[in-house]
Parts: structure tokens; sequence; C-alpha cells
């Protein structure tokens, strides 16, 4: 149904000021009375994307912050569909007594630049346990998103020939002690390679096949 999509400039003529595009979603933070005030308030937006058949993500957070991204599954972006689920909230947050703060919103994307990008891809898929992101259900394989969607994206951009100078970024995965082994492994499987081990178990740096770094990280080791 990605025929209901949404461009960024009609999105700007729907009177929606509370809200925010923002990558791939259209996202903002409602806070309400209290932190059981809030929960309530998730709870009836719950209701309703129940009834719609369409959900948002929705983020409860202390003290009274509601956080929530609407977008389209199947199309990778916001369609009419999420517009009309933004207004539903919007009546349920005035119901409620809440107010948009939707400037306080950022959200970060990492980027890789690669050569083979499938290649690099497939690594970075095993480390984290990400799946295709939002850009698969428009035809493109140049992102990967967290199935659980609290991680950033990772968007892979194109280089057309080798950098020489080493890499100024990596990334610290933080993973669970006993699960370490086995997601190295599926690193290593990917086409991963272990760059060093001395500091596990606290750490194991490892490289995707174009030399960007990424630490598994754990608990153990560091007291």
């Amino acid at each position: 149904m990605a025929d209901d999509a949404i461009t960024a400039s009609e999105l700007a003529d729907r009177g929606l000021d509370g809200w925010r595009l923002l990558g791939h979603a259209l996202r903002t933070q409602l806070r309400a009375g209290g932190f059981t005030e809030a929960a309530a308030l998730a709870g009836r937006i719950a209701a309703v994307a129940d009834e719609l058949d369409h959900h948002p993500a929705i983020d409860l957070r202390y003290p009274d912050r509601v956080l929530l991204a609407l977008w389209s599954h199947d199309a990778g972006t916001v369609t009419e569909r999420d517009v009309a689920l933004a207004r539903w909230i919007d009546s349920l947050a005035a119901e409620a007594g809440a107010r948009h703060e939707p400037l306080e919103l950022r959200v970060a994307e990492l980027a890789i630049d690669a050569l083979d990008i499938p290649t690099v891809r497939r690594f970075w898929a095993a480390v984290l346990g990400y799946r295709p992101g939002p850009g698969a259900a428009r035809g493109e394989d140049d992102d990967l998103s967290d199935p659980l969607d609290q991680g950033p994206v990772l968007w892979f951009q194109q280089m057309v020939e080798p950098r020489t100078e080493r890499n100024r970024i990596h990334v610290d995965v933080r993973v669970p002690h006993d699960r370490v082994e086995s997601i190295l492994e599926a690193a290593l499987a990917a086409g991963g390679r272990l760059v060093s081990d001395a500091h596990a178990p606290a750490f194991w740096v490892l490289a995707d096949p174009e030399g960007n770094e990424a630490c598994l990280c754990t608990w153990m080791g560091r007291d």
C-alpha cells in the first residue's frame, strides 16, 4: 500500500504542528501530568491503534513522557494511515491534557562508507542483530534497523574508491555476557575478522571486510 505515501512537503501542509518528520517516521513527544497519566495515555493510544489496525512505536518514559513514532512498514515511510493515526492521537492527548514537545527529539543514524555494500551490510546485521531497514520496503538495500526500534538506523553510503587513512569512528555494541560468543561467531562467519581479544571478556575488537571497527562489550572483566 505504498501508493498512499506522503512527501515531506505534502506532510507540512497537513496541520500536524505537534509532530516532526525525522528520518522515515513522523514523531512526537507528549508530556502528561505524571508517569501514571502518561501510561494511561499510552494505553488509550494502543487501543485506538488496535481499532485502526495501524500501530505506532510507543516509548513510555519517566517522569511523564510518551514518545511516538509513526510510519507504515509496508511503505518504509509515512503514509495517509499515519496522518489519520496522528490526528487520533492529537485528540486523545487533548482529552488527557497532555502537550506536544517535539523540539527535543533527535534521531541518531550511523553512516558507513563502503565499496561493497552488500558484504559490509551482512557483517553489521550479524554483529547488531539488525534486520533490513525502512528502505527495504522501497526496494533499497542500503540500511539496517534495530528490530526493537531502540538503536540507531545504519545507513551505508556508496564509495567510489578506498580510503587510505584509518577510520575515525567505531561502534560499541553492549551485549549479554552469555550471548557474546555466539554473536562473535556470527560476525566472523559474516566476513568479519577479529582485530584483538586482548581485553576480553570486557570487549573484543572486530572489523568488517573493509576495516570498519566494532567492539563487542560485556560487563565482565571491568571491576
